[in-house]
């Protein structure tokens, strides 16, 4: 048996971002570029800031996306201000993140394990993946998976790999079907209005040099190797990972009968904060596992490793466990809700009537 292992927790405040997606009109033209009909009725979104949050400065780039909806597929779009746009990787299911990229994380039914993996850089080269839960978690990935029926675009303002050129930005559309994406939805069905799916997006950007006229990245005379490139996101993380799921931002799906515009934290509910509860809890689970090479059969040993405020709360639900030595499951009733929500080991986190 492996040795049991703690998990890094994020500093951060459980805040996911939101954004209500619209149903789609008419068609793209395929460009790449967002200033086109098709993209005029959908927002943006924030704009992107670091993954740790505000323990770091805000991106020197601005990064933004809208996303719409149709019965067929999912669209996103992404502006990427840039005056360095380079692109090396041109094989399908290639590593994109080894260039600047814009990343897409989806987790269709909210539980954290069998979600998606989406990268494409300047040349419009993707990288589709599938994993079966996080690698935290000893999760693999699934690099044979293809998102078939995938359409992609990208648009230069400026030249590629051309560092003297007058670049400004670079610009994705994105048509995943719901035909692959429904496979790891709850329903195994694309979404309907009202319903959400946790959802992320990410750029990765590269210090670079100019050497002979190409970019090259920027090299740490310490190490000898590059800079570790930077990780601006949509929904903040509080650590340098994408993949806490949990963390991700809420797509609201949406018709036009919702509510122009709605500013309010309508989506984070009561069940959404419990999932975070047992999130919490199951942090502490592998630090304590890590230590005693078990895992925890006391509830108030696990609630002492709590900050003090999160204690209280725990100590007020009814929260069960059980556990071997090298297994857990953590539940608790939601108020109100005819539900108990359930953790175990792996982090995956379940409904039970």
């Amino acid at each position: 048996m492996h040795k049991l292992s703690a998990v890094p927790e994020p500093n951060i405040t459980y805040q996911p971002k939101q954004y209500e997606c619209k149903r789609a009109e008419g068609q793209s033209d395929w460009s790449g570029r967002l200033d086109q009909p098709f993209w005029k009725k959908a927002n943006w979104t924030d704009e992107f800031v670091d993954i740790e949050g505000d323990l770091k400065p805000l991106p020197t780039k601005q990064t933004r996306v809208k996303m719409l909806w149709d019965d067929e597929y999912f669209y996103i779009g992404a502006e990427l201000e840039d005056n360095e746009i380079w692109a090396n990787q041109t094989e399908r299911d290639s590593v994109i993140f080894y260039d600047n990229d814009f990343e897409v994380f989806i987790d269709a039914d909210g539980d954290t394990h069998h979600y998606y993996e989406f990268e494409i850089n300047a040349l419009n080269t993707v990288w589709d993946l599938l994993l079966s839960k996080p690698y935290r978690d000893q999760g693999p990935a699934i690099n044979g998976w293809d998102i078939s029926g995938l359409r992609t675009a990208v648009y230069i303002d400026g030249e590629l790999n051309n560092p003297q050129a007058n670049n400004r930005k670079w610009s994705v559309e994105i048509a995943m079907p719901w035909s692959i994406l429904k496979e790891c939805s709850l329903h195994k069905r694309a979404p309907i209005a009202g319903e959400n799916w946790r959802v992320n997006f990410s750029r990765v950007q590269w210090q670079v040099d100019i050497v002979d006229n190409q970019y090259v990245k920027r090299m740490d005379p310490a190490t000898g190797n590059s800079f570790p490139e930077d990780n601006w996101v949509w929904s903040p993380m509080g650590i340098v990972n994408m993949h806490y799921p949990e963390l991700w931002g809420y797509v609201i799906f949406v018709d036009e009968q919702t509510t122009e515009d709605s500013q309010q934290p309508l989506y984070i509910t009561n069940i959404e904060q419990y999932k975070w509860l047992l999130r919490q809890l199951y942090y502490r689970q592998r630090q304590y596992a890590s230590e005693h090479d078990r895992y925890c059969d006391q509830l108030e040993i696990i609630y002492a490793m709590l900050p003090v405020d999160i204690q209280s709360i725990a100590r007020m639900e009814q929260l069960q466990l059980e556990t071997t030595s090298s297994m857990f499951q953590m539940s608790i009733i939601v108020p109100d809700q005819q539900i108990r929500l359930c953790i175990r080991q792996d982090g995956w986190v379940w409904e039970e009537a």
